[in-house]
């Protein structure tokens, strides 16, 4: 984001091409000792397209988000973020969202979101006033001052996505986001991701266990194998994203896609 020192939330940070590839994986390797986590990941994403990947536990797909993200380096294979090839580059370049909030009790909302702009060097009044805005436009408006335990678990999750947003990477990695949830909790929360990341174009790279989800958030689900991980299965699922979700996942083409994904997993 940079209004003056950053941007906003809202706008694409101008880095890549408009219709470029986002994050691309050829031949990539990962082993941990005699561990093998995955093997022979071959990956195209498009810029600010949003791929989900499922498969059985354990089968690298965290591994894949932390290679993504320039936290680890592959042991062969070539990666590329937005034309960043290295550990730091790929880093510079991405956002993570993991599974829990990680949201500071001790800081209100408004500033738990407005941290990543502090921590680009931006002064804590300026952090404010350019996070405040965007706590209307994800439905957290008049919850600004609110400490994360009186919070909701829905609630948290939307503050720690738009702390994500406010650090201006233009590809987000979203770590199994509402694991933690309960159902309906998750299923609202899916709703609102699909309007939120419609209003702010990213690149995505989503991990979950739940096939459903993935189908429903992402426009294309890859299926990893167990370990070592390795793509056994590609799904377009570019599903219109103003229906209401319960029309989406009864509709004869999502429950069919779902049945391939699990036949795949299985």
């Amino acid at each position: 984001m940079r209004s003056n020192a950053a941007g906003t939330a809202g706008e694409p940070n101008g880095r890549g091409a408009s219709n470029g590839t986002g994050i691309s994986l050829k031949g990539v390797r990962k082993a941990f000792g005699e561990v093998v986590a995955l093997d022979g990941i071959d990956l195209e994403i498009e810029r600010h397209s949003r791929i989900g990947v499922v498969g059985p536990s354990g089968g690298g797909k965290s591994t894949l988000l932390q290679l993504v993200a320039g936290l680890l380096a592959p042991d062969t294979g070539a990666i590329d973020v937005e034309g960043a090839t290295d550990e730091p580059g790929r880093l510079a370049r991405c956002a993570m969202m993991p599974q829990r909030d990680l949201l500071m009790p001790w800081r209100t909302a408004l500033d738990n979101a407005a941290i990543a702009l502090e921590n680009r060097g931006v002064k804590k009044k300026q952090a404010r006033d350019t996070t405040r805005p965007y706590f209307e436009r994800f439905g957290l408006d008049q919850f600004e001052d609110v400490r994360p335990a009186q919070l909701s678990g829905g609630m948290r999750q939307r503050v720690s996505f738009l702390r994500t947003l406010m650090a201006d990477k233009d590809v987000l990695l979203l770590d199994e986001p509402f694991g933690a949830l309960d159902s309906i909790t998750r299923a609202q929360m899916q709703e609102w991701l699909l309007r939120a990341m419609d209003e702010v174009p990213r690149t995505v790279l989503l991990v979950t266990h739940d096939v459903e989800e993935a189908l429903l958030l992402s426009k294309r689900v890859v299926v990893f194998s167990a370990r070592p991980g390795r793509v056994v299965k590609m799904l377009e699922c570019d599903f219109p994203t103003a229906v209401v979700r319960r029309e989406i996942v009864t509709s004869p083409e999502f429950v069919q896609l779902k049945e391939q994904a699990l036949e795949a997993i299985e």
